[in-house]
């Protein structure tokens, strides 16, 4: 069977037929059965390779997944288990500002739903808006702010099938307050709870980094941290019923003096991410006994 052409995978929104598709054609493919689904973000791919009794699909053969453009995403599947414990990981995810639309980056989520994944562990690299926060800094997400969402790109826009979710889900308790005090927990006993933060993450769209303003203006509105990936698939996570656990590594300080003569760019986050890698993919990897 053929993954999807490049057109298909532009499409407005997807069949539950095609999500099946998918989710069969993996559950033919391997004998794992996880229960637990990591996204990983830029730079933060070594997760993945954390796995043991790997099995490993490029997206390309998968059927109607899309595939990751951007470095720092490799754009591959990996199934395998982690401290015992049946994973699959996404080594590389999609993004709005590739091209694709809202539906097309949350594709995988509701494959993991129907492939009986319980628990979603989104990472993701993140500029600092808290002044408090440190570069190398883990923050674990409580909260987000979706402004493509205020802008109607919302990936439950459209048909609801009840299959998945009911048509007004609640987001208020988006992230699982019982997997975030397992993250405190855990950090402290590894040795990671001098660098681990709390607070709020907003996503804008990209590719474009922020200007002073829009920093300043995210910083009133009460978020730490800002991102271009993320919300979308929790949104869908939640949907489906997952539980969802969302973890940002600090890499770079957002500018919000007109003055300052710092620049952010992806080299520096890629740079960051390899510094604080092992630190995260430590606390991961433990966190997951316990879930």
């Amino acid at each position: 069977m053929e993954a999807a052409s490049s057109s298909s995978s532009q499409c407005s929104t997807y069949s539950y037929e095609e999500y099946k598709e998918t989710a069969d054609w993996l559950l033919a493919h391997t004998e794992q059965r996880p229960k637990v689904a990591i996204i990983c973000g830029s730079g933060l791919g070594g997760l993945g390779e954390l796995l043991g009794d790997r099995n490993v699909f490029q997206y390309k053969d998968i059927p109607h997944f899309p595939t990751s453009t951007v470095p720092g995403h490799t754009s591959q599947l990996v199934f395998g288990k982690l401290q015992g414990r049946e994973c699959v990981c996404m080594q590389g995810r999609f993004h709005f500002y590739e091209g694709y639309n809202i539906h097309t980056v949350t594709y995988p989520v509701r494959v993991f739903y129907l492939l009986g994944v319980e628990t979603l562990i989104v990472t993701n690299a993140a500029g600092g808006l808290n002044g408090c926060y440190e570069v190398g800094d883990i923050m674990l997400i409580k909260d987000h702010i979706n402004m493509p969402g205020f802008a109607g790109q919302n990936p439950l826009c459209g048909h609801n099938d009840d299959r998945f979710g009911v048509r007004f889900p609640c987001m208020s308790d988006a992230y699982d307050r019982e997997l975030g005090a397992l993250v405190k927990q855990t950090a402290k006993e590894q040795g990671c709870d001098s660098f681990l933060q709390e607070g709020v993450y907003c996503m804008l769209a990209g590719p474009t980094y922020e200007t002073v303003a829009e920093c300043r203006a995210l910083q009133m509105l009460g978020a730490d941290a800002v991102g271009m990936s993320t919300v979308p698939e929790v949104l869908v996570a939640r949907h489906c019923g997952l539980r969802v656990l969302g973890l940002s590594l600090i890499t770079n300080k957002v500018v919000t003096e007109y003055d300052s003569t710092e620049r952010a760019n992806h080299e520096e986050v890629l740079k960051t991410t390899e510094r604080r890698s092992q630190d995260l993919q430590r606390l991961v990897s433990h966190l997951i006994t316990n879930i």
